[in-house]
C-alpha cells in the first residue's frame, strides 16, 4: 500500500509540472506576434509575401505544436500566389520553448500547391529560393538590396506531407504537367550548409499526375542517405515510375545501390535502369546498368561502362522477336550543358556504333556520328498491306481522312551529324556505301551531301525538309543505273529496261502526302540505253497492220512479257501542280523511231501521253519482213489511264489516208518503172536490137 501511494503522488506530480509546463507555454505563446514575426522574416529574406489567414494555434496533443491555417506565399517580388497550404503543424520540443528556442521534432503539411515555372528567359520561379539570388531587373526594380542569406540548419524529427500538387509550366515551350495525390514521408532530416553536410532517414515519396490520357505514379524510397565533406553513404535508393493509358503502358524502376564519397564526390557502385513497356502489340523490356561517379563541385556525372539490353517484340515483325545488346558510356557536366555519350549495339548480323556530343540541353544542340556496316530494315518492319500504295481514292487517302503530315518534331533542336552505312534494305531499295551529312536547324533538316550506290550504279543528290511550310525538295543524280530493278523495288513498277542516267530536280509543299504530289514542281530527265518499254510490243502490233487499216482504233491493256527494244531513250520533263509535261521523248530501235509528248498526272495517279512511233525501213530486228510497206509511216500510240491499269491505243485510223498515199505513190513508182521498161523495149525494136 506504501508502495502504490507512492507511485499515485509521483504521477500527481508529473501532471502536475505537464499541466504548469503546459500553461507556461500558452502564457508565453502569442500567435499574432508569431504571424507578424513570419512574415516580416520572410519578406525581408526572398522578397516574397507570406500570408497566414488564422491566427496560428498552440495545441498540446499528441505533442506540442504550432498550427496553422489557409498559409500563401507568393512568387518573388510580386503579388502571384506561387505556394498555398491548407493546414501546416510544426510538432516542437518543449523544453528548449522554455529558454525560447524552437526545435522542430516534426512536420505535417496538408493540401501544398506549388506551381514551378520555367520563364521564357530559361529561368526558374524558384531560382531565388535554391540560392541563386540574381534577378531579373523587373523584379527587383525598387527593391531593397537582398541581404546575405544566412546558413541553414535543419533538424527535423519526421516529415510527413498529404494530398499535395506539384505543377510545372513551361512558358517558351507553352506545356503544363500536374503531379497530384502527392505524399511525402520521413524519418529525421538533417541540414547544415556551413557544414556541408545532410542526412535523409526513411524518406518515402508517392505520387499520381496525368499525361494527356494517361496516368502516371510515382514512388521513390531511400531508407537511409548521408552527405559530408569527409564521407557519404547509404542505403539502396529505389524509384519507380507506373504510365497506364489505353493504347499504352509503361514501368520503370530505377535502383542506385552502393552509394558512396563525401559531398564533392560521390560514387554509386551499381545505377540499375529496368523497362518494361506495351503500345498497341508492341512489347519493349530493356535493362541498363553502370558505375556512376558525380562530381558536384565540377558538376560532372560519369558512366564509365555502360551495359544492357534491349527486346522488341511485335506480331507484325517478321522475326516477332529482337534482342539487342548494348554497351557504351556517358559523361555529362550539367553545369556547362555538356555530354558525350558512345553506344554499340548488334542487330543480327548488323553492327551499329554511334557517338552523341551535346554542346548545349535546352534548346538541344548535338552532333553525332553513326557507323553501320549492314543493315536491313525491311526485316524488322510489318508487311505491308496488299493494298498498300494502291492509290484507290485519286489523290486522297482510302477509306477515310489522310493523315497530316507533322515535322514539327525538326523545330528546336540543333544536330548535326555523318552517317555511314556498308548495306542498306529498307522498303525493298537495295543501296551500299552510303554516306551523308545532316544538318538540323531553325526547323530545316538539310540532307547533303548524299552520296550511295545501287543498282550498278551510282547517285549524289540533297534533300532537305522544312518545317516552317512543310516543304520537301529532292535533289538527285543517278548514273550508270540498272533503271528496271530500280522501278521494281522503289515503285513495284515493271515498266522500263535499261542502263542509263537519271536527273530529279523537284520541290513540294502541303500538309498530306496527296497534298505534296498536287504541288510538285521542278524538272526530270532520262537518258537510257539499250532497254525496252514494257507492256506493248509495237513491232508486232504493226505487222498485222494491213488487216487492222480501215477499222477503229485498237485498245489494249499493257500485257506482262511483251516488250519494244530500244537503243536509246531519251527525255525531259517540267513539272508543276503535280503534272509533268514532257514534248521531246525521243526513242530510237533497228524497226521504230519514237517521239511523245503529253502528261503524268502525279497528283491524281493517272497519265495522258501520245507517242508517235515511225517505221523506218528494215526488215530486220523486232518488225522483221512485211512492215517495209510502212517504211516513213507514223503510227500514234496514246497511253492513258491511271498507273495501275494503263491503256495503249494505236489510232489505226487516223492512218489511213497516210497508208492510202503511200499506196498510191508505191503504185505510180510501179507504173513509172512499168512506162520506163516498155519504152525500153520499144526503142530496141525500133534500133532492131
Amino acid at each position: 500500500m506504501k508502495a502504490l501511494r507512492l507511485v499515485g503522488i509521483a504521477a500527481l506530480i508529473v501532471l502536475a509540472l505537464l499541466a504548469a509546463t503546459i500553461g507556461v507555454l500558452y502564457a508565453m505563446f502569442d500567435g499574432e506576434k508569431m504571424k507578424a514575426e513570419l512574415s516580416r522574416i520572410t519578406m525581408e529574406q526572398t522578397q516574397r509575401k507570406l500570408v497566414i489567414a488564422g491566427s496560428p494555434r498552440l495545441s498540446v496533443w499528441p505533442n506540442v505544436g504550432i498550427q496553422l491555417d489557409a498559409v500563401t506565399l507568393s512568387e518573388h517580388a510580386a503579388d502571384t500566389e506561387f505556394l498555398s497550404v491548407q493546414s501546416a503543424r510544426v510538432s516542437v520540443a518543449v523544453m528548449p520553448l522554455l529558454s525560447r528556442r524552437v526545435q522542430v521534432n516534426g512536420l505535417e503539411l496538408n493540401g501544398l500547391k506549388a506551381t514551378v515555372v520555367k520563364k521564357n528567359d530559361g529561368t526558374l520561379n524558384v531560382a531565388d529560393l535554391l540560392g541563386d539570388t540574381s534577378t531579373s531587373s523587373a523584379d527587383t526594380k525598387g527593391a531593397a538590396p537582398a541581404q546575405p542569406s544566412a546558413p541553414l540548419q535543419l533538424d527535423i524529427a519526421a516529415i510527413r506531407i498529404i494530398d499535395a500538387q506539384l505543377t510545372w509550366r513551361d512558358e517558351k515551350a507553352g506545356t503544363t504537367t500536374t503531379l497530384s495525390q502527392l505524399s511525402l514521408t520521413s524519418g529525421r532530416v538533417q541540414a547544415d550548409t556551413a557544414q556541408k553536410t545532410a542526412s535523409l532517414q526513411a524518406f518515402a515519396l508517392s505520387g499520381r499526375g496525368a499525361m494527356g490520357q494517361d496516368t502516371l505514379e510515382l514512388k521513390l524510397q531511400a531508407p537511409s542517405l548521408s552527405l559530408s565533406p569527409q564521407k557519404s553513404g547509404g542505403d539502396a535508393i529505389t524509384i519507380s515510375a507506373l504510365l497506364v493509358g489505353t493504347a499504352r503502358n509503361a514501368a520503370v524502376e530505377v535502383t542506385l545501390s552502393g552509394v558512396e564519397g563525401n559531398a564533392e564526390s560521390l560514387k554509386i557502385g551499381n545505377l540499375a535502369i529496368k523497362l518494361d513497356a506495351t503500345a498497341g502489340q508492341a512489347k519493349v523490356k530493356g535493362q541498363l546498368a553502370s558505375a556512376v561517379a558525380l562530381n558536384m563541385g565540377a558538376q560532372t556525372v560519369a558512366l564509365s561502362q555502360l551495359t544492357g539490353s534491349l527486346d522488341v517484340a511485335h506480331p507484325g515483325m517478321p522475326m516477332k522477336q529482337l534482342t539487342m545488346p548494348l554497351s557504351g558510356s556517358l559523361n555529362a557536366n550539367w553545369g556547362l550543358q555538356t555530354a558525350a555519350v558512345q553506344l554499340a549495339t548488334q542487330i543480327d548480323a548488323s553492327k551499329v556504333a554511334s557517338k552523341v556530343t551535346v554542346s548545349r540541353f535546352a534548346p538541344l544542340a548535338l552532333a553525332f556520328d553513326l557507323d553501320v556496316d549492314q543493315l536491313n530494315l525491311d526485316k524488322y518492319l510489318p508487311p505491308k498491306s496488299a493494298d498498300a500504295g494502291t492509290g484507290s481514292a485519286p489523290g486522297g487517302a482510302a477509306g477515310g481522312k489522310e493523315k497530316p503530315l507533322d515535322f514539327s518534331a525538326l523545330k528546336g533542336p540543333a544536330v548535326s551529324g555523318a552517317v555511314r552505312i556498308g548495306s542498306l534494305q529498307v522498303s525493298g531499295l537495295k543501296l551500299t556505301k552510303l554516306n551523308a551529312k545532316i544538318n538540323l536547324a531553325g526547323g530545316k533538316l538539310d540532307v547533303a551531301p548524299i552520296s550511295v550506290n545501287l543498282y550498278e550504279g551510282g547517285a549524289t543528290g540533297s534533300l532537305s525538309v522544312n518545317a516552317n511550310g512543310n516543304v520537301v525538295a529532292v535533289r538527285q543524280n543517278l548514273a550508270g543505273v540498272n533503271i528496271n530493278p530500280l522501278m521494281k523495288d522503289l515503285v513495284n513498277k515493271d515498266l522500263l529496261e535499261g542502263r542509263g542516267n537519271v536527273m530529279l530536280d523537284i520541290t513540294s509543299r502541303g500538309d498530306t502526302v496527296s497534298a505534296m504530289k498536287k504541288a510538285l514542281s521542278g524538272s526530270a530527265s532520262l537518258s537510257l540505253r539499250d532497254g525496252a518499254v514494257k507492256g506493248i510490243n509495237l513491232a508486232q502490233s504493226l505487222r498485222d497492220i494491213k488487216s487492222k487499216l480501215g477499222q477503229g482504233d485498237t485498245t489494249q491493256q499493257a500485257k506482262a512479257g511483251e516488250k519494244t527494244d530500244f537503243s536509246e531513250l531519251t527525255a525531259t520533263m517540267k513539272i508543276a501542280n503535280g503534272v509533268a509535261h514532257n514534248d521531246d521523248l525521243a526513242m530510237k530501235s533497228p524497226f521504230l523511231r519514237l517521239a511523245g509528248a503529253g502528261d503524268i498526272d502525279i497528283g491524281q495517279g493517272q497519265m495522258n501521253y501520245l507517242a508517235k512511233a515511225s517505221v523506218v525501213g528494215t526488215s530486220e530486228g523486232q518488225g522483221g519482213k512485211g512492215a517495209s510497206q510502212l517504211n516513213g509511216l507514223t503510227v500514234p500510240v496514246r497511253l492513258s489511264g491511271p498507273f495501275e491499269s494503263l491503256t495503249y491505243k494505236i489510232e489505226f485510223a487516223s492512218m489511213v489516208a497516210d497508208v492510202a498515199k503511200a499506196q498510191i505513190e508505191e503504185k505510180k513508182k510501179e507504173i513509172q518503172t512499168q512506162l520506163e521498161d516498155k519504152a525500153k523495149d520499144a526503142l530496141k525494136g525500133l534500133l532492131g536490137r
